[in-house]
This record gives C-alpha cells, sequence and structure tokens, in this order.
C-alpha cells in the first residue's frame, strides 16, 4: 500500500531530475534533492558522504553478518542534441539514471516507513560519475588529488566504501519497445579499455614539396584499413567492438599534416580477450606508421571491467519473479557490448543488476523517455521489495566471495601495462 501512497511524489522527484541533468561528479543539485527526502522520510538519517556527489545511508539490523548494498547512479549522460538537454552542459538523462534514484527513493521509504524487521543490513549507495565521458574535467580532478579513478564505483572502492558489504544490487532501464512489463536478470556486459594514438610525420607545403613530407593523416587512414581488415581475425564470441574516431588534428589544405590523434573503446567479453586485442590494435597502428615511415605514440586508459552476474543471487530476484502476477516477462542470461562501472564492483563482491521496462526509444538516443512510470516507480520497486525480503536471512555466505581493492589495482594494472 506505501508504494501507492508515495507514487506521486516519487515520480515528481524522478521527473524534476530527468528535467535537471548534470553530468558525473557534478551532480550536487541532484545529491541535494535526494538527501533532503530522505531526511523527510527519516529525520533522524545518517549519511555518509564521498567522491565530490556521493553518499551513502544505513539502515536495518546493525549487527547482521549480512550487509547488502543497494546502488543507484546520480550522473546523466553528455548528449547535447537530446529533447530535454540542459543547455549549458550538454547532460540529459537518456540512460535512465534517474529512474534508478527515485526506485531507490521508494525502497527506502517503504522499507522505513513499514517499520519492517530486516534480518540483513541494507546500505543505499548514491554514486557519481557511472557514465565514462566528461573526460578533461575528470582529469583535473585526478591532478589535483580529488579523485583516483574515472568511474563513481572504482573510486567508491578505493574510498572503502563498499570495505564492510556482501554483496551489491543494481538496477537498470532496459532500452526499447516492450508490449509487456519485464524484467531481466543474468545480463552480462562487456568490458573495455581506451586507446589513443597520435600519429608524428613531417609537415611540408603540400604544393611546393609534398615529396619530402610524411603524412600524419594518412597513417591514421591506414590504421583504420588495418583494424577494418583485422576484424574477420577476431572471435565472435568476445562481441569485440572497435570505433575508431578522429579526436585531435590541425590541418590545413596547403600543408601535409604531421600530427593526427585516434581514439578508439575497445570492448570484449572476457579480460584476457581485452589485452589480447589492444595488442593487436597496437601492432596496427605500429605497422601503418612504419609504413609511411612516420612514429605512433600509443596511450592505453582502463574503461571498466566486464560484468558477469551473480547467478546465484538472481535467484532470489527468480523466486520473486515467478510469484508475481503483475510483471507479465522475465529475460535471462542475455550477453550486450554496453559496460558499467558495476563490472569493477563485482570483480571484488557479488553483484547483479535487474533490468527493468517502462522506456521508449533507445537508450543514450534522442528519443529516450519513460511511458510506463506506474511500472517503474510503483509496481517495480514493490518486486524490489519482495526481492529484499527472499533474501533477509537466506543469503548463503558461503555462495559469496570477496577481493580486496588492492587485488583489484594489480588486476587492472596488468591491463594497462
Amino acid at each position: 500500500m506505501l508504494f501507492k501512497e508515495q507514487y506521486e511524489e516519487i515520480k515528481d522527484i524522478a521527473e524534476d531530475i530527468y528535467y535537471h541533468p548534470e553530468l558525473g561528479y557534478k551532480e550536487t543539485r541532484t545529491k541535494e534533492k535526494v538527501m533532503n527526502y530522505l531526511k523527510k522520510v527519516n529525520p533522524n538519517v545518517d549519511f555518509e558522504e564521498f567522491s565530490t556527489t556521493g553518499f551513502k545511508t544505513t539502515i536495518g539490523n546493525p549487527d547482521s553478518d549480512t550487509h547488502i548494498a543497494f546502488i543507484a547512479e546520480l550522473d546523466a549522460v553528455y548528449a547535447p542534441s537530446h529533447m530535454y538537454a540542459d543547455k549549458n552542459s550538454g547532460a540529459a538523462h537518456n540512460c535512465g539514471h534517474y529512474t534508478q534514484v527515485a526506485i531507490a527513493l521508494a525502497l527506502y521509504s517503504h522499507l522505513h516507513k513499514s517499520g519492517a524487521t530486516l534480518s540483513n543490513k541494507i546500505s543505499f549507495i548514491f554514486v557519481p560519475a557511472e557514465e565514462y565521458l566528461d573526460l578533461d574535467y575528470r582529469d583535473d580532478l585526478i591532478k589535483e588529488g580529488t579523485i583516483s579513478h574515472y568511474g563513481g564505483k572504482p573510486e567508491a572502492m578505493k574510498l572503502g566504501i563498499f570495505d564492510d558489504i556482501d554483496l551489491g544490487i543494481c538496477v537498470h532501464a532496459i532500452g526499447g519497445d516492450f508490449e509487456k512489463r519485464t524484467v531481466e536478470i543474468n545480463c552480462d556486459l562487456a568490458g573495455f579499455l581506451y586507446k589513443k594514438y597520435t600519429f608524428e610525420g613531417k609537415a611540408t607545403h603540400a604544393g611546393f614539396d609534398p615529396f619530402s613530407a610524411k603524412n600524419a593523416y594518412s597513417m591514421s587512414t591506414l590504421f583504420n584499413t588495418a583494424v577494418a581488415l583485422g576484424r574477420q581475425q577476431l572471435d565472435e564470441a568476445e562481441h569485440v567492438r572497435i570505433n575508431p574516431i578522429v579526436m585531435q588534428s590541425d590541418m590545413s589544405t596547403n600543408v601535409v599534416p604531421n600530427q593526427i590523434t585516434v581514439g578508439t573503446d575497445l570492448r570484449t567479453k572476457t579480460v584476457d580477450y581485452l589485452k589480447r586485442t589492444a595488442l593487436k590494435l597496437d601492432d596496427a597502428a605500429n605497422g601503418s606508421a612504419l609504413a609511411l615511415q612516420g612514429k605512433v605514440n600509443t596511450h592505453t586508459q582502463m574503461g571498466y571491467l566486464p560484468f558477469v552476474q551473480d547467478r546465484y543471487l538472481s535467484t532470489f530476484v527468480k523466486e520473486a519473479f515467478d510469484e508475481t502476477n503483475e510483471i507479465e516477462e522475465l529475460l535471462n542470461n542475455n550477453f550486450i557490448s554496453a559496460a558499467g562501472d558495476i563490472g569493477d564492483l563485482s570483480y571484488m563482491m557479488p553483484c547483479i543488476q535487474i533490468g527493468y521496462s517502462g522506456f521508449t526509444g533507445t537508450i543514450h538516443g534522442d528519443d529516450f523517455i519513460d511511458v510506463d512510470p506506474e511500472y517503474i516507480y510503483e509496481t517495480f520497486p514493490r518486486f524490489l521489495a519482495n526481492v529484499l525480503e527472499k533474501m533477509d536471512g537466506n543469503i548463503d555466505k558461503e555462495k559469496l566471495y570477496r577481493k580486496s581493492y588492492a587485488e583489484y589495482e594489480k588486476l587492472i594494472a596488468g591491463i594497462v601495462e
């Protein structure tokens, strides 16, 4: 009943966030909006703040030996052509994070107001900067020592926010149109890294003396050709994605260009294949520069790790789905080449990300918007409350795992090197 009573207010908060999008590590208005609601629901709420705009609050049994994190992402995407993009920053909520935040608030309010006696301890963690973008700004934050990671979850991992937590639960919008109300489990995600190749040649007058030039733009063109021809050597089972773009150039039609930077993300299903394919890209860049008597400088930047959802934890979601008559469709065991920093957290502890329908348009597209708010803000949070009830006191800790942030750092260093 509580979910119906609070539906309009939760929906209003979601829409307010949707119409006021903010990029990662800049979500100050969103943070204030969320905190104010939590204070209204629970005047005694305590916050642990981190990473400029992140914060955490905990309810449930403080003496429990099982601690669950329910995670919501505060940031928007950079999409200046979106119909409701911020005119100054270009931010737009076309990934659905605004609904994650509202769902978390609906769930917190229910758990607090219902007086439910929980065996488990639950922390609601609102993390910044899930989207991998606005990198120049984040570079500045790293240089000044404000953060160490581009992604909000790895940064929270470093700061110890997840040190006392046993497992993580995230939810995420499913892109596309669905005739039936749908949830999704066990949808694994790719991992990715970022490669930047700066080709260097020799500039001369393009008309008077092109003969002694070394054309950096031609080297980049050769590199693109090598990447295209090399795709047949990539394992289809790994769902490899490569998207080279020209990032930096200063060219004139009467000067043979002596420098151009090409960047690409590289996505694969597994870490091992990510490293192997990165070496193939490096070889293609080096060979292209050498063929035209130039050189290339290579920079590798880690993105996010692959996300393999924890199948044991998903059984609780499946059990809740089997009992509901409000959600008609269950998607299971898919893989998509999208990525998220939930993959990094899942290296340290078991995590799941439950998908939910209720949208139209394409995720990250100009037309993305919710079309079934009643499902998103009332029915789905009620379903999640049932999932948490299934988990409460029933999680077998022998089936969980734990790795340290130091182990995570070592893995990332090995990939980049």
